[in-house]
Protein backbone atom coordinates (compact mmCIF):
# COMPACT_ATOMS: atom_id res chain seq x y z
CA UNK A 1 0.00 0.00 0.00
CA UNK A 2 1.32 3.85 -1.08
CA UNK A 3 0.34 6.72 0.87
CA UNK A 4 0.28 10.21 0.32
CA UNK A 5 -0.62 13.44 1.95
CA UNK A 6 -1.87 16.83 0.03
CA UNK A 7 -1.65 19.61 3.02
CA UNK A 8 -3.40 23.26 2.91
CA UNK A 9 -4.96 22.56 -0.35
CA UNK A 10 -7.73 25.56 -1.08
CA UNK A 11 -10.96 23.37 -2.41
CA UNK A 12 -13.94 25.92 -2.88
CA UNK A 13 -16.66 23.64 -1.16
CA UNK A 14 -14.27 24.30 2.12
CA UNK A 15 -13.70 27.38 4.09
CA UNK A 16 -10.95 26.23 5.97
CA UNK A 17 -7.33 24.40 4.31
CA UNK A 18 -7.99 20.85 3.85
CA UNK A 19 -5.41 17.78 3.28
CA UNK A 20 -6.69 14.92 0.90
CA UNK A 21 -5.60 11.47 1.69
CA UNK A 22 -4.61 9.05 -0.84
CA UNK A 23 -4.23 5.80 -1.16
CA UNK A 24 -2.96 3.18 -3.87
CA UNK A 25 -3.68 6.08 -6.10
CA UNK A 26 -7.21 6.83 -5.29
CA UNK A 27 -8.42 9.87 -2.89
CA UNK A 28 -9.35 7.82 0.59
CA UNK A 29 -10.36 11.03 2.94
CA UNK A 30 -10.62 14.70 2.58
CA UNK A 31 -9.82 16.16 6.09
CA UNK A 32 -8.90 19.22 8.03
CA UNK A 33 -5.32 18.91 10.02
CA UNK A 34 -5.31 15.90 11.13
CA UNK A 35 -2.18 14.35 10.00
CA UNK A 36 -1.13 12.12 12.85
CA UNK A 37 -0.27 9.02 10.33
CA UNK A 38 2.82 7.85 8.62
CA UNK A 39 2.80 9.28 4.92
CA UNK A 40 4.84 7.73 2.41
CA UNK A 41 4.60 11.32 0.70
CA UNK A 42 3.46 14.46 2.33
CA UNK A 43 3.62 17.31 -0.04
CA UNK A 44 2.48 21.46 1.42
CA UNK A 45 0.54 23.21 -1.62
CA UNK A 46 0.89 26.16 0.70
CA UNK A 47 -3.37 27.33 -0.22
CA UNK A 48 -2.66 26.20 -3.39
CA UNK A 49 -6.41 25.82 -4.89
CA UNK A 50 -7.17 21.96 -5.79
CA UNK A 51 -9.54 21.08 -9.00
CA UNK A 52 -10.07 17.48 -10.84
CA UNK A 53 -7.31 16.92 -13.43
CA UNK A 54 -8.29 17.95 -16.65
CA UNK A 55 -10.26 15.79 -19.01
CA UNK A 56 -9.92 16.90 -23.28
CA UNK A 57 -11.85 15.35 -25.43
CA UNK A 58 -10.55 16.98 -28.71
CA UNK A 59 -7.16 16.52 -28.92
CA UNK A 60 -5.04 15.89 -32.14
CA UNK A 61 -1.43 16.08 -30.80
CA UNK A 62 1.38 18.61 -29.69
CA UNK A 63 4.91 19.27 -29.30
CA UNK A 64 5.38 18.63 -32.73
CA UNK A 65 3.20 15.14 -33.06
CA UNK A 66 0.46 14.28 -34.82
CA UNK A 67 -1.76 11.74 -33.38
CA UNK A 68 -2.84 10.59 -36.96
CA UNK A 69 0.53 9.77 -37.65
CA UNK A 70 2.37 8.94 -34.04
CA UNK A 71 3.87 6.21 -32.72
CA UNK A 72 3.36 4.86 -29.43
CA UNK A 73 6.12 6.16 -27.80
CA UNK A 74 5.65 9.34 -29.70
CA UNK A 75 2.37 9.45 -28.08
CA UNK A 76 3.52 9.03 -24.79
CA UNK A 77 5.90 12.33 -25.54
CA UNK A 78 2.64 14.09 -26.23
CA UNK A 79 0.79 12.78 -22.93
CA UNK A 80 3.68 14.24 -21.00
CA UNK A 81 3.47 17.45 -21.98
CA UNK A 82 -0.39 17.66 -21.55
CA UNK A 83 0.13 16.20 -18.47
CA UNK A 84 3.03 19.05 -17.23
CA UNK A 85 -0.53 21.22 -18.44
CA UNK A 86 -2.61 19.82 -16.50
CA UNK A 87 -4.25 17.20 -18.67
CA UNK A 88 -4.58 14.17 -16.63
CA UNK A 89 -6.65 12.08 -19.17
CA UNK A 90 -7.29 12.86 -23.10
CA UNK A 91 -8.89 11.24 -26.12
CA UNK A 92 -6.45 11.62 -29.17
CA UNK A 93 -8.11 12.64 -31.54
CA UNK A 94 -8.09 11.48 -35.81
CA UNK A 95 -8.80 13.71 -38.59
CA UNK A 96 -9.92 11.71 -41.83
CA UNK A 97 -7.76 9.67 -43.23
CA UNK A 98 -6.83 6.46 -45.06
CA UNK A 99 -7.68 3.47 -43.88
CA UNK A 100 -4.50 1.88 -43.62
CA UNK A 101 -3.46 5.33 -41.37
CA UNK A 102 -6.33 4.62 -39.45
CA UNK A 103 -5.40 0.79 -38.73
CA UNK A 104 -2.09 2.06 -38.04
CA UNK A 105 -2.99 5.14 -35.37
CA UNK A 106 -4.94 2.38 -33.45
CA UNK A 107 -2.84 0.45 -32.91
CA UNK A 108 -0.66 2.90 -31.79
CA UNK A 109 -3.23 4.17 -29.33
CA UNK A 110 -3.60 0.52 -27.73
CA UNK A 111 0.17 0.48 -27.42
CA UNK A 112 0.15 3.48 -25.33
CA UNK A 113 -2.92 2.13 -22.88
CA UNK A 114 -0.81 -0.53 -22.33
CA UNK A 115 1.97 0.96 -21.39
CA UNK A 116 0.71 4.49 -19.60
CA UNK A 117 -1.18 2.67 -16.92
CA UNK A 118 1.55 3.07 -14.22
CA UNK A 119 3.16 6.23 -15.45
CA UNK A 120 2.21 10.05 -14.12
CA UNK A 121 1.24 11.37 -18.10
CA UNK A 122 -1.97 11.77 -19.14
CA UNK A 123 -4.08 8.93 -19.92
CA UNK A 124 -5.29 8.41 -23.08
CA UNK A 125 -8.74 6.82 -22.18
CA UNK A 126 -10.23 6.39 -26.02
CA UNK A 127 -10.28 7.32 -29.46
CA UNK A 128 -12.21 10.44 -30.78
CA UNK A 129 -12.59 9.95 -35.03
CA UNK A 130 -13.60 13.54 -35.86
CA UNK A 131 -15.26 13.87 -39.34
CA UNK A 132 -14.76 10.98 -41.38
CA UNK A 133 -18.98 11.36 -41.52
CA UNK A 134 -18.76 15.02 -42.18
CA UNK A 135 -20.78 17.55 -44.75
CA UNK A 136 -18.29 18.85 -47.26
CA UNK A 137 -19.73 22.17 -46.93
CA UNK A 138 -18.32 22.34 -43.28
CA UNK A 139 -15.33 20.43 -43.62
CA UNK A 140 -12.78 23.36 -42.12
CA UNK A 141 -9.39 22.35 -41.99
CA UNK A 142 -10.63 18.28 -42.43
CA UNK A 143 -9.63 16.81 -45.95
CA UNK A 144 -13.19 15.97 -47.96
CA UNK A 145 -11.21 13.38 -50.01
CA UNK A 146 -11.46 10.64 -46.95
CA UNK A 147 -14.89 11.78 -46.21
CA UNK A 148 -17.37 8.37 -46.33
CA UNK A 149 -21.24 8.33 -46.84
CA UNK A 150 -23.56 6.86 -43.76
CA UNK A 151 -24.44 4.83 -46.04
CA UNK A 152 -21.17 3.34 -46.53
CA UNK A 153 -20.88 2.18 -42.73
CA UNK A 154 -24.37 1.13 -42.93
CA UNK A 155 -23.27 -1.12 -45.91
CA UNK A 156 -20.68 -3.00 -43.75
CA UNK A 157 -17.45 -0.28 -43.55
CA UNK A 158 -16.48 0.08 -40.13
CA UNK A 159 -14.09 2.62 -38.20
CA UNK A 160 -11.01 0.78 -36.52
CA UNK A 161 -11.75 -0.05 -32.88
CA UNK A 162 -9.11 -0.20 -29.49
CA UNK A 163 -8.85 -3.28 -27.79
CA UNK A 164 -10.44 -0.93 -24.94
CA UNK A 165 -11.77 2.33 -24.26
CA UNK A 166 -14.33 5.08 -25.27
CA UNK A 167 -15.26 5.15 -28.72
CA UNK A 168 -16.01 8.78 -30.07
CA UNK A 169 -17.05 10.37 -33.59
CA UNK A 170 -18.28 13.54 -34.93
CA UNK A 171 -20.45 13.41 -37.96
CA UNK A 172 -22.71 14.97 -39.57
CA UNK A 173 -26.28 13.65 -39.00
CA UNK A 174 -27.49 15.01 -42.75
CA UNK A 175 -24.80 13.16 -45.01
CA UNK A 176 -26.54 10.03 -46.68
CA UNK A 177 -27.34 7.50 -44.16
CA UNK A 178 -26.38 10.18 -41.38
CA UNK A 179 -29.40 9.14 -39.05
CA UNK A 180 -29.38 5.22 -39.51
CA UNK A 181 -25.67 5.77 -38.70
CA UNK A 182 -26.48 7.32 -35.44
CA UNK A 183 -28.29 4.61 -34.35
CA UNK A 184 -26.02 1.97 -34.95
CA UNK A 185 -23.79 4.12 -33.27
CA UNK A 186 -25.49 4.59 -30.04
CA UNK A 187 -25.97 0.85 -30.37
CA UNK A 188 -22.65 -0.20 -30.36
CA UNK A 189 -21.70 1.69 -27.23
CA UNK A 190 -20.20 4.86 -29.33
CA UNK A 191 -20.62 8.43 -28.30
CA UNK A 192 -21.80 10.02 -30.91
CA UNK A 193 -21.41 14.51 -31.23
CA UNK A 194 -22.56 16.29 -34.28
CA UNK A 195 -20.26 18.55 -36.06
CA UNK A 196 -19.17 19.36 -39.01
CA UNK A 197 -22.62 19.98 -40.51
CA UNK A 198 -25.06 22.13 -41.74
CA UNK A 199 -28.01 20.20 -40.85
CA UNK A 200 -31.32 21.68 -40.02
CA UNK A 201 -33.78 21.20 -37.13
CA UNK A 202 -35.68 18.34 -38.37
CA UNK A 203 -32.41 16.52 -39.12
CA UNK A 204 -30.96 17.44 -35.53
CA UNK A 205 -34.07 16.60 -34.24
CA UNK A 206 -33.90 13.18 -35.58
CA UNK A 207 -30.00 12.37 -34.39
CA UNK A 208 -31.38 13.87 -30.79
CA UNK A 209 -33.90 10.75 -31.16
CA UNK A 210 -31.36 8.70 -32.25
CA UNK A 211 -29.17 8.92 -29.34
CA UNK A 212 -26.71 11.70 -30.38
CA UNK A 213 -26.66 14.69 -27.14
CA UNK A 214 -23.27 16.30 -27.94
CA UNK A 215 -22.22 19.11 -30.31
CA UNK A 216 -18.31 19.13 -30.69
CA UNK A 217 -16.63 22.96 -30.84
CA UNK A 218 -19.51 24.52 -31.24
CA UNK A 219 -20.23 27.35 -33.32
CA UNK A 220 -17.33 26.43 -35.25
CA UNK A 221 -17.95 24.19 -38.61
CA UNK A 222 -21.37 24.83 -38.08
CA UNK A 223 -24.30 27.08 -39.01
CA UNK A 224 -24.78 30.28 -36.49
CA UNK A 225 -27.26 31.67 -34.98
CA UNK A 226 -29.33 33.88 -37.45
CA UNK A 227 -33.25 35.13 -36.16
CA UNK A 228 -35.33 33.59 -38.71
CA UNK A 229 -32.67 30.40 -38.95
CA UNK A 230 -32.26 28.49 -35.78
CA UNK A 231 -29.20 26.79 -37.47
CA UNK A 232 -27.24 24.61 -35.53
CA UNK A 233 -25.99 27.10 -33.12
CA UNK A 234 -29.62 27.90 -32.37
CA UNK A 235 -30.81 24.08 -31.92
CA UNK A 236 -28.04 23.64 -29.37
CA UNK A 237 -28.84 26.44 -27.24
CA UNK A 238 -32.29 25.47 -26.99
CA UNK A 239 -32.48 22.35 -26.58
CA UNK A 240 -32.12 21.63 -22.73
CA UNK A 241 -30.71 17.78 -23.06
CA UNK A 242 -27.95 18.64 -25.10
CA UNK A 243 -24.57 19.62 -24.26
CA UNK A 244 -21.41 20.59 -26.41
CA UNK A 245 -17.95 21.16 -25.93
CA UNK A 246 -16.28 24.63 -26.94
CA UNK A 247 -12.68 25.76 -27.90
CA UNK A 248 -11.61 28.79 -25.61
CA UNK A 249 -8.89 30.42 -27.21
CA UNK A 250 -10.44 33.70 -28.28
CA UNK A 251 -9.59 32.85 -31.63
CA UNK A 252 -12.17 30.28 -32.55
CA UNK A 253 -15.24 31.98 -30.82
CA UNK A 254 -15.15 35.79 -29.96
CA UNK A 255 -14.63 35.92 -26.15
CA UNK A 256 -17.84 37.68 -25.59
CA UNK A 257 -19.38 34.88 -27.53
CA UNK A 258 -17.52 32.32 -25.72
CA UNK A 259 -19.04 33.99 -22.10
CA UNK A 260 -22.28 34.14 -24.18
CA UNK A 261 -23.13 30.56 -25.08
CA UNK A 262 -21.46 29.18 -22.41
CA UNK A 263 -23.82 31.07 -19.48
CA UNK A 264 -26.74 30.70 -21.57
CA UNK A 265 -26.33 27.06 -21.34
CA UNK A 266 -25.00 26.97 -17.99
CA UNK A 267 -21.68 24.83 -16.95
CA UNK A 268 -23.73 21.93 -16.01
CA UNK A 269 -23.48 21.36 -20.17
CA UNK A 270 -20.48 22.77 -21.31
CA UNK A 271 -17.17 21.03 -21.74
CA UNK A 272 -13.78 22.91 -22.61
CA UNK A 273 -11.40 21.57 -25.31
CA UNK A 274 -8.18 22.47 -26.51
CA UNK A 275 -8.28 21.07 -30.11
CA UNK A 276 -4.79 21.13 -29.86
CA UNK A 277 -3.02 20.15 -33.36
CA UNK A 278 1.24 18.86 -33.64
CA UNK A 279 2.73 22.70 -33.77
CA UNK A 280 1.09 22.98 -29.82
CA UNK A 281 4.08 23.74 -27.68
CA UNK A 282 6.36 25.18 -29.88
CA UNK A 283 5.42 28.36 -30.67
CA UNK A 284 4.69 30.73 -34.06
CA UNK A 285 6.12 29.55 -37.65
CA UNK A 286 5.33 27.06 -40.43
CA UNK A 287 4.44 23.48 -40.18
CA UNK A 288 3.44 20.82 -42.36
CA UNK A 289 0.37 18.75 -41.18
CA UNK A 290 -2.07 16.69 -42.60
CA UNK A 291 -0.16 16.73 -46.02
CA UNK A 292 -0.05 20.82 -45.96
CA UNK A 293 1.85 23.67 -44.25
CA UNK A 294 -0.16 25.46 -41.65
CA UNK A 295 1.31 28.30 -40.29
CA UNK A 296 1.03 29.84 -36.74
CA UNK A 297 1.61 33.24 -36.17
CA UNK A 298 0.73 35.11 -32.63
CA UNK A 299 -0.71 31.70 -31.61
CA UNK A 300 -3.33 31.87 -34.31
CA UNK A 301 -3.47 28.54 -36.77
CA UNK A 302 -4.18 29.17 -40.53
CA UNK A 303 -3.79 26.67 -43.03
CA UNK A 304 -3.08 26.94 -47.05
CA UNK A 305 -7.02 27.23 -47.62
CA UNK A 306 -7.38 30.05 -45.30
CA UNK A 307 -8.98 28.09 -42.61
CA UNK A 308 -8.59 27.66 -38.88
CA UNK A 309 -6.58 24.70 -38.43
CA UNK A 310 -6.82 23.93 -35.00
CA UNK A 311 -5.65 25.26 -31.88
CA UNK A 312 -2.30 25.71 -30.42
CA UNK A 313 -3.74 25.99 -26.75
CA UNK A 314 -3.59 23.57 -23.66
CA UNK A 315 -6.57 22.85 -21.47
CA UNK A 316 -4.40 24.83 -18.80
CA UNK A 317 -5.07 27.74 -21.37
CA UNK A 318 -8.72 27.33 -21.62
CA UNK A 319 -9.32 27.40 -17.93
CA UNK A 320 -7.43 30.95 -17.63
CA UNK A 321 -9.48 32.14 -20.33
CA UNK A 322 -12.59 31.20 -18.34
CA UNK A 323 -12.21 32.23 -15.04
CA UNK A 324 -11.04 35.74 -16.96
CA UNK A 325 -14.15 35.97 -18.21
CA UNK A 326 -15.46 35.69 -15.04
CA UNK A 327 -16.81 32.08 -14.11
CA UNK A 328 -16.02 30.75 -10.50
CA UNK A 329 -13.52 27.95 -9.89
CA UNK A 330 -16.65 25.19 -9.18
CA UNK A 331 -18.22 26.39 -12.77
CA UNK A 332 -14.64 26.14 -14.51
CA UNK A 333 -14.04 22.91 -12.66
CA UNK A 334 -17.33 21.31 -13.89
CA UNK A 335 -16.28 22.24 -17.37
CA UNK A 336 -12.50 21.33 -17.57
CA UNK A 337 -12.99 18.19 -15.82
CA UNK A 338 -16.82 16.85 -15.02
CA UNK A 339 -18.36 17.49 -17.80
CA UNK A 340 -16.03 15.96 -20.05
CA UNK A 341 -16.26 12.54 -17.81
CA UNK A 342 -19.52 12.63 -18.31
CA UNK A 343 -19.70 12.79 -22.01
CA UNK A 344 -17.61 9.84 -22.03
CA UNK A 345 -19.03 7.85 -19.57
CA UNK A 346 -15.78 7.64 -17.02
CA UNK A 347 -17.18 9.66 -14.25
CA UNK A 348 -17.49 7.15 -11.51
CA UNK A 349 -13.56 7.16 -11.32
CA UNK A 350 -12.98 11.01 -12.81
CA UNK A 351 -13.80 14.27 -13.17
CA UNK A 352 -14.26 15.22 -9.35
CA UNK A 353 -12.65 15.50 -6.07
CA UNK A 354 -14.63 12.49 -3.91
CA UNK A 355 -13.55 10.08 -1.84
CA UNK A 356 -13.06 6.40 -4.20
CA UNK A 357 -11.86 8.45 -7.09
CA UNK A 358 -8.61 8.54 -8.68
CA UNK A 359 -6.03 11.26 -7.19
CA UNK A 360 -6.44 13.11 -10.57
CA UNK A 361 -5.52 16.52 -9.75
CA UNK A 362 -4.19 20.44 -10.61
CA UNK A 363 -2.98 22.68 -8.05
CA UNK A 364 -2.69 25.96 -9.23
CA UNK A 365 -2.12 29.70 -8.01
CA UNK A 366 -3.86 32.86 -7.65
CA UNK A 367 -3.07 33.82 -11.25
CA UNK A 368 -4.22 29.97 -12.10
CA UNK A 369 -0.96 29.25 -12.99
CA UNK A 370 -0.23 25.01 -12.70
CA UNK A 371 1.86 24.32 -9.75
CA UNK A 372 1.38 20.35 -9.73
CA UNK A 373 -0.30 17.97 -11.28
CA UNK A 374 -1.33 14.44 -9.45
CA UNK A 375 -1.80 11.47 -11.70
CA UNK A 376 -3.16 8.59 -9.98
CA UNK A 377 -1.39 9.46 -6.90
CA UNK A 378 1.68 10.40 -8.73
CA UNK A 379 3.50 13.44 -8.89
CA UNK A 380 3.79 14.68 -12.44
CA UNK A 381 7.64 16.17 -12.75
Amino acid sequence: MTTALLKNCSLSQYEDLAEIWIVDGKISRISFGDDSIDFDLVHDLDGAFISPGFIDVHNHGAVGIDVNAATADELLDVARFLAMNGVTAWMPTLVPDSDESYERAIKAIDELMMQQANLPVAQAVGVHYEGVFASETMCGALRPEFFKSGQSAVGGWQLPRLAVGVHMTTMAPEIDGGIELVERLVGDGWVVSIGHTKADAATLDAAFAAGARHLTHFFNAMTGLHHREIGVAGWGLSTAEVSFDIIADGVHVNPKMLEFACRVKGSDKVSLISDSVAPTGLGDGEFELWSETIAVVNGKTRNERGSIAGSVITMSDAVKQMRGLGFSGDEVAKMASLNPAILLGIEADRGSIDVGKRADLVASDDDRNIKMTMIGGKIVK
